[in-house]
């Protein structure tokens, strides 16, 4: 069964990447949940998808140059909807204790955000937390960058492992060549134009962002591994409809 993991939570019905949206995906009963690290100035584990703080807060300037405090100073909310106007950036950590305190049972991925900027040393810290203690649900690692996949292989190497890709064909190919790569995370519109490539995979593809109904049913047509929706409410009840 196509498994339906929760883009940065419940993106699209809450603030992404925040308390809110990993608390929503949680409540849907979605089978995983996504989400995104980098590292701040003062080397803190932070879940946010881009480089800067622009985009989702009230706030400007890059996450490698804030320290956490200034970090936590921002309004992560408001710009999705003024309800939210109190949530802020949450650590790794944060969100590692919502999932237990939420008794969540299934399957963490944890996107390691170097493609644009590699933070050094940002694999060692994830996996220190994430080899800290034995958590209740699974988890594994995704990046669109191979290096940092290896890296982090090297300090677990039973953990698994997918490699991220937007448009680029190569990359499809690494994927099958790298024995300790288990899947690929394409974009949607990647599984879209390549029917054939797609069709003849042998690993893993769990494509990002299938959020029409048409694009969700195709996925589940193909049996493909996984769905990463920004609609884990919406995909669950699209699953179930196909599986009746």
């Amino acid at each position: 069964m196509t498994v339906v993991i929760a883009h940065r939570g419940s993106a699209g019905t809450h603030p992404e990447n925040t308390l809110p949206a990993f608390m929503e995906a949680v409540r849907t009963g979605a089978d995983g949940i996504e989400l995104d690290v980098h590292l701040t100035a003062d080397q803190q584990l932070v879940v946010i998808h881009d480089e800067s703080v622009d985009r989702t807060t009230d706030g400007k300037g890059l996450i490698r140059e804030m320290t956490l405090e200034e970090i936590k100073e921002l309004d992560a909310g408001s710009w999705f909807d003024k309800k939210y106007q109190a949530t802020k950036i949450s650590t790794l950590q944060e969100v590692l204790n919502l999932l237990l305190q939420m008794r969540f049972r299934g399957f963490l991925c944890i996107e390691i955000k170097t493609n644009k900027f590699h933070y050094p040393g940002i694999e060692e810290k994830i996996s220190d937390v994430m080899t800290s203690k034995e958590w209740p649900f699974t988890y594994w690692y995704a990046s669109f960058n191979l290096d940092s996949l290896r890296i982090m292989h090297e300090y677990e190497p039973e953990a698994q492992y997918d490699l991220i890709q937007k448009n680029d064909l190569e990359k499809y190919q690494i994927v099958l060549d790298t024995d300790f790569i288990e899947g690929l995370h394409p974009s949607s519109d990647w599984v879209k134009q390549h029917p054939e490539i797609v069709n003849n995979f042998t690993k893993a593809i769990r494509p990002w962002t299938p959020n029409l109904y048409e694009t969700l049913m195709t996925c589940f047509e193909k049996n493909l591994a996984g769905v990463i929706t920004d609609f884990p409410e919406k995909a669950i009840r699209t699953r179930s409809r196909y599986n009746q």
